[in-house]
């Protein structure tokens, strides 16, 4: 029994004894070795330079796109603004009836030999409204290369007026818009008679003009040829003067469509008639013979 006693003893001092071990982990797995974790921080040191060595590649051929577009906006600019390559050679002119290309082109103020980039189209398109007000509409256009095209259109006279003996050319708005020495031809002459008139007070003359003018552009194409003076003394008071001493009163600038149809229907009716009265086109009236 002593002798079993202290061979236990001695298994124990020994480590011998297999309960005194612990247990196993069934899930860890063995411990890597010294050789395999240098190979991963080696593997882990060539990836991170291979990024950074990635990344200043990217950065260096960002700036080298963004240095050839600077050198590009530049070399745009100059052939733009100060090359020969896109200078005004020439200034034409289209639209033109009474005013002449040199009238268009003096007005416009656009040197032969600006860039053309640099022509300011609404600052020319002022300066001829300004300068020429028989100008209508103006379109100022870049004709690439070398171009400059200015479109105009002119105004049309419906009316004109006598004025320190020359002609006073009134368009379709009733504005005046150019003096002339003569009449112009087929153009009939208004005749305003309204000083001191309750018409002229409330209205104004400009607003009388344009009834005026409304009267006279509303007119059938065969009295219209035949009208030689248009004769206002109120605003519901416009009488047109024919040839062959005829008269029309026409009344205030309304119902212009009407009036057109009233009178073609009442002329053709009564053919000998010299005075008709459509002021009421709904009661056209005829007289004299």
């Amino acid at each position: 029994m002593a002798g079993s006693t202290g061979r236990t003893k001695g298994a124990e001092r020994r480590g011998r004894n297999p309960a005194a071990r612990p247990p196993a982990d069934a899930d860890s797995g063995p411990a890597p070795s010294g050789s395999r974790g240098r190979r991963e921080r080696a593997a882990a040191r060539t990836g991170s330079r291979t990024r950074t060595r990635a990344r200043m590649l990217r950065l260096r051929a960002l700036l080298v796109l963004f240095a050839l577009a600077l050198g590009l906006a530049g070399f745009g600019a100059w052939a733009l603004y100060g090359s020969d390559w896109v200078l005004v050679e020439r200034v034409t002119v289209s639209g033109e009836k009474v005013l002449t290309e040199k009238q268009v082109r003096a007005a416009a103020g656009i040197p032969v030999g600006t860039p053309l980039l640099s022509v300011d189209r609404a600052a020319a398109q002022h300066r001829l409204k300004s300068a020429l007000p028989r100008l209508d509409d103006v379109r100022v256009v870049r004709a690439w290369p070398h171009g400059i095209g200015i479109e105009v259109t002119e105004r049309k006279p419906e009316l004109a007026m006598k004025h320190a003996g020359n002609f006073v050319e009134v368009d379709v708005e009733g504005v005046r818009f150019d003096v002339v020495p003569e009449q112009p031809k087929g153009v009939p002459l208004l005749v305003m008679e309204v000083e001191g008139s309750a018409g002229l007070r409330h209205f104004g003359k400009e607003r009388l003009r344009r009834e005026a003018v409304r009267a006279a552009t509303s007119l059938p194409d065969s009295v219209a040829r035949d009208t030689r003076t248009v004769r206002l003394r109120s605003y519901d008071s416009i009488t047109l003067e024919l040839t062959g001493g005829r008269t029309v009163l026409w009344g205030s600038g309304e119902q212009g469509r009407a009036k057109a149809e009233s009178l073609t229907a009442l002329m053709k009716a009564t053919e000998d008639a010299r005075h008709f009265d459509v002021s009421v086109p709904s009661a056209p009236a005829s007289s004299g013979s």
